[in-house]
């Protein structure tokens, strides 16, 4: 399969993207991140504001994270040029006035379940931080799991929840039991359910199968090839996952996986939010460490599709049509040698 966008590295889809997390940056505190290739910092204000721009000055490209944050301003460590949010220079101390013109680039942030993301992209948000849709909209409860590394590229990790064919390979689970449908909710989103029931192949299967009226709850929802959710558990009780993704520095993989629940009221329903996300976390650490020796010595090369990769090839499909964005720096782009099909960098 020819692609444009999938696999191909410091090509990046228009998108929310998680940097850091909250607890990590401090009021009046800066801190560099490299973000899929591009490197920004990431400070908050005196009024706890979380704000990002591009990392270097455009005075003499000092790193913009040595400097320090004065109210809403962050002003650089080598010669003191200072910097409003919306990225115009504020102040040169050896000036009356700042130079006509000059600007940092700043991005649009946001923080939520517990993270602080970044808008890769030119204008406004099109749409809020990714949730899995059972919750968008609804109160729900959060907690930070695992961070993690691979040694390939995000779209790679992605497929492994739909691969289908690795279940029965490597976890040994029948091959009736998943079979995933994949719909396209929006031009960013796409999901994935399992149509199967759970067979009465064993007594396990037999006692489980008394909790799902329908086929065994397994749905996936990706967007831009570098977030998913995965919402699983029987009908009376689901739990969430999601795993946010980017390229790191050399084209590999930084992760990192946010456990969700819904609120529930008063002391008990606390304590069993507690106990819920303390579960869905050592599920999200399975996950995130599942596989990684396949992982971290994979070199990706797609070319022998076969009908079981359906859900494979429908993720593929759909991450091509979206929009991808001049993101990464040209100094790092020139670095990149051009080649006529996708593989892992």
């Amino acid at each position: 399969m020819e692609t444009r966008i999938f696999n191909r590295r410091l090509v990046v889809v228009e998108g929310w993207y998680w940097a850091l997390r909250s607890r990590s940056l401090r009021r009046g505190k800066a801190k560099a991140v490299t973000l899929n290739g591009r490197d920004l910092v990431l400070y908050r204000t005196a009024g706890g504001d979380a704000l990002a721009a591009d990392a270097y000055c455009p005075h003499m490209g000092c790193h913009l994270s040595l400097g320090k944050v004065e109210g809403d301003c962050l002003r650089c460590f080598f010669h003191n040029w200072a910097f409003a949010p919306d990225g115009r220079c504020a102040e040169v101390p050896s000036l009356d006035q700042p130079p006509a013109g000059v600007r940092l680039r700043v991005w649009h942030t946001r923080e939520a379940s517990g993270v602080i993301w970044v808008w890769v992209g030119d204008g406004e948000p099109a749409h809020d931080v990714p949730v899995p849709p059972e919750l968008a909209g609804t109160g729900f409860d959060f907690a930070l799991g695992r961070s993690f590394r691979k040694n390939c590229h995000p779209n790679v990790v992605m497929i492994n929840a739909i691969d289908e064919q690795h279940f029965r390979t490597v976890h040994k689970i029948p091959g009736e039991v998943l079979s995933l449908a994949p719909e396209e909710t929006t031009p960013s989103q796409i999901q994935f359910r399992n149509t199967e029931k759970l067979p009465p192949t064993n007594a396990v299967f037999r006692w489980a199968s008394r909790f799902y009226a329908g086929p065994l709850r397994y749905e996936l929802s990706y967007w831009y090839g570098h977030n998913g959710a995965v919402t699983m558990g029987p009908d009376f009780l689901h739990v969430y996952i999601m795993f946010a993704l980017r390229q790191s520095a050399k084209g590999g993989t930084e992760g990192q996986t946010l456990v969700f629940t819904r609120r529930r009221r008063g002391i008990l329903g606390w304590l069993v939010n507690r106990l819920l996300l303390l579960v869905t976390h050592w599920v999200g650490n399975y996950f995130s460490v599942g596989d990684t020796k396949v992982f971290q010595t994979i070199r990706f090369d797609y070319r022998t599709p076969v009908p079981a990769d359906r859900a494979v090839q429908a993720f593929i499909r759909h991450l091509e049509r979206q929009n991808a964005v001049a993101w990464a720096e040209p100094r790092r782009l020139a670095a990149v040698a051009p080649t006529s099909r996708q593989t892992d960098a």
